[in-house]
């Protein structure tokens, strides 16, 4: 039988309603498996036993009595550090905000706790979700499951980390440039970039304030559409919050893809930059798999990666200036080397600069989106590579990530990242699939149908 750590959240749900498991019983095998494998991945930057045994006994009574909250009552989620959760701390990996302990919870933590959902703690991050993989940090930082001397990708390094390693069946990470679909990709779990505007930000420490988006992660498709019928909606506090329509993304997930138009992006692996040869390998067995299934797969050429990273920089960086400058010259020996040489780099990006970036952001939307009208989805590499090795002394830089990721983040479109294979080294491989704005659902369903032909989702890192 398989152990509860390892259990879907589908398969909690399921197990749950059939009193199969209970609330209480589930957290106490999460807290073994944490307890025997996080001093190795340092998944979790605070993990709160007692509120966590508190919500889950609630949790546990509230169903005895036979109320149910929907199908994420009573399942635990662990919280990627730069978003608030009452009473706990929000130190976005940095010596910075280490006495920062908010009052009230971030929006899409309040939608979690309305769901009746165990909030287990806040897990690793890079210094402000930018930083990098660093050792002169308040924390050490994250490691792959799969091979801990491997980066576990990031920013969201932690949540990608404790899912692989069965520390967790949900988390909520933050994407401004890959940072939900990079430790998804390293570490081979499904994360997914919202449409920007369908989250709510409130709450969250910001890094861009035009290119950041909450995304939900998992083990799997279901489980990520099910987190995120949790959390959107529209919120006012959030100025770039959109009211879009309610939807059950979990709804058409089963429902296949005969005739749905795949567009495979090529350019962005084979001329753009040249991907290892097993990602690419893997992309054309994807595009296979996806063409048995019944799609129409068709190649599409999008503007270069170039050219999205040079806005993505442009933006990004004069942003998390605006947001950083004053600590950066009172309190620059607090930042950790990597967070503060990549912080200070705003400081010499003109604001007409800022505004010709903004312009040609608008263009490459309108280039993406000329490009939807003849397809419904795209297929793209992620990770470019299987995942760096840490440096072999903690002061080297990181190695230069190569990926295909911040297109997306500068064109708000919904992105997603499914495993598409195991290199020769047993790490994961990794494809991106990405929808229209604000059609998750059709999104989820590519996903989902992809996954169900493949077996890559049941591989298990042996930690």
């Amino acid at each position: 039988m398989k152990q509860p750590y390892w259990l879907s959240a589908t398969e909690i749900s399921d197990a749950f309603r059939a009193r199969r498991l209970s609330p209480v019983e589930l957290l106490q095998s999460l807290l073994q498996r944490i307890e025997a494998v996080d001093s190795k991945i340092n998944a979790f930057t605070c993990l709160d036993v007692e509120m966590a045994m508190a919500q889950a006994r609630f949790a546990e009574q509230e169903m005895s009595h036979g109320r149910s909250r929907g199908p994420l009552h009573g399942l635990p989620i662990a919280i990627k550090d730069i978003i608030d959760v009452a009473g706990l701390p929000t130190t976005c990996h940095s010596k910075i905000l280490l006495e920062n302990t908010p009052a009230a919870d971030a929006y899409v933590v309040k939608r979690l706790r309305q769901c009746g959902m165990v909030i287990l703690g806040k897990l690793a991050t890079w210094e402000f979700a930018f930083g990098g993989p660093s050792f002169d940090l308040p924390f050490p930082p994250a490691r792959s499951p799969w091979n801990l001397d491997h980066q576990p990708g990031g920013s969201s390094s932690g949540s990608g980390a404790g899912l692989a390693a069965g520390l967790f069946p949900l988390a909520l990470g933050t994407d401004t440039g890959g940072s939900v679909r990079h430790p998804s990709a390293a570490c081979g779990v499904v994360g997914l970039k919202p449409t920007y505007g369908l989250v709510s930000r409130q709450g969250v420490f910001p890094l861009s304030f035009t290119l950041d988006s909450v995304g939900p992660m998992a083990r799997n498709v279901a489980d990520v559409a099910m987190l995120l019928g949790a959390i959107v909606g529209h919120d006012p506090a959030d100025p770039s919050s959109v009211a879009a329509p309610r939807t059950c993304f979990d709804n058409d997930l089963e429902r296949g893809i005969n005739g749905v138009r795949v567009g495979f992006v090529r350019n962005f692996h084979e001329t753009d930059l040249e991907a290892d040869p097993e990602v690419t390998a893997a992309l054309d067995d994807a595009a296979g798999v996806l063409r048995n299934l019944g799609a129409d797969v068709r190649d599409v050429q999008l503007p270069s990666l170039k050219e999205f990273a040079a806005v993505n920089r442009v933006i990004l960086h004069s942003e998390a200036w605006s947001i950083h400058s004053k600590w950066l010259k009172e309190r620059p020996g607090d930042y950790g080397q990597a967070a503060r040489r990549r912080l200070m780099v705003g400081a010499f990006i003109s604001a007409g600069h800022y505004v010709a970036a903004q312009r040609r952001r608008n263009q490459l939307i309108s280039a993406v989106d000329d490009v939807f009208r003849d397809v419904d989805v795209l297929l793209a590499a992620n990770a470019l590579d299987p995942a760096a090795a840490f440096p072999t002394q903690p002061q080297e830089a990181p190695a230069n990530v190569r990926q295909a990721r911040t297109p997306f983040n500068v064109t708000g479109h919904p992105a997603i990242s499914v495993m598409s294979g195991l290199s020769k080294s047993s790490l994961p491989l990794s494809m991106q699939l990405i929808g229209r704005a604000f059609d998750e659902a059709l999104l989820l369903r590519v996903a989902a149908a992809y996954e169900r032909a493949t077996n890559w989702s049941s591989l298990k890192p042996a930690i």
